[in-house]
């Protein structure tokens, strides 16, 4: 028999949380990781070392994305050894859970340093970024998901099957977050609800997670496309 135990509940309460700090906090440290040196003035001297412009970014990318892989560890080790003191009894699914949550909530990050890249390569002034950081955060982690949901609403199933709302919830990485959290594991499943998705084959653990890497490297290699091509 599959129960719930008290580290399941910290898996979907923590993911829930997750879900609206961690990109946040990425795209405050990763929007004017570009702009911002070429205002300062710092980019130029950065450039006259034998780097390729690519090899730059990549540096920034490696140091933002250690920095909050640190955190994470710190923020929910903490979790961890405030269970173990409290002598909370988990199961090895329910350890595993609490594993992929932490990497995977690195990758979320990983994510949104990326998306923060591409936005400071693509904008001129550190305001024009901050607001747009700003704006790419509400409309992935809040306005995303009311839309949808009012779409599935007006439509009735008319014309949006489990296929199409699967390619949509793909389509933002802060629900494939969710859904790798919340159906990957059977404890957790049941708990949040969301056992019926975690049989779903068409969006299985190994899916997701390679929907979330590739929502790291696309944004990244645009982020240095135009890095590249951008005028000092």
């Amino acid at each position: 028999t599959v129960g719930v135990g008290a580290l399941d509940v910290v898996v979907v309460s923590l993911s829930s949380l997750t879900i609206f700090l961690v990109p946040l906090i990425a795209l405050l440290i990763s929007h004017d990781a570009i702009v911002g040196e070429m205002e300062r003035g710092t980019m130029l001297l950065l450039l006259s070392y034998p780097v390729a412009r690519w090899q730059v970014l990549l540096g920034k990318f490696l140091g933002h994305f250690a920095i909050l892989c640190i955190a994470t560890l710190l923020g929910y080790g903490a979790a961890a050894v405030a269970l173990l003191a409290m002598g909370t009894v988990a199961t090895a699914g329910s350890w595993a859970a609490f594993g992929a949550l932490i990497g995977s909530s690195a990758l979320l990050g990983a994510v949104f340093i990326a998306l923060g890249y591409l936005v400071s390569a693509l904008v001129r002034d550190r305001g024009t970024a901050a607001g747009a950081a700003i704006g790419l955060w509400l409309l992935l982690v809040l306005i995303y998901d009311m839309a949808l949901l009012g779409l599935l609403v007006l439509d009735q199933g008319r014309s949006i099957g489990g296929s199409a709302l699967d390619a949509l919830l793909l389509l933002n990485p802060a629900d494939v977050y969710r859904l790798f959290n919340l159906t990957g594991f059977d404890n957790v499943s049941m708990f949040s609800g969301m056992a019926g998705l975690s049989a779903s084959a068409a969006l299985s653990p190994p899916l997701l997670l390679a929907v979330l890497l590739a929502w790291v490297l696309v944004p990244l290699a645009a982020a240095a496309a135009a890095f590249t091509r951008r005028e000092l």
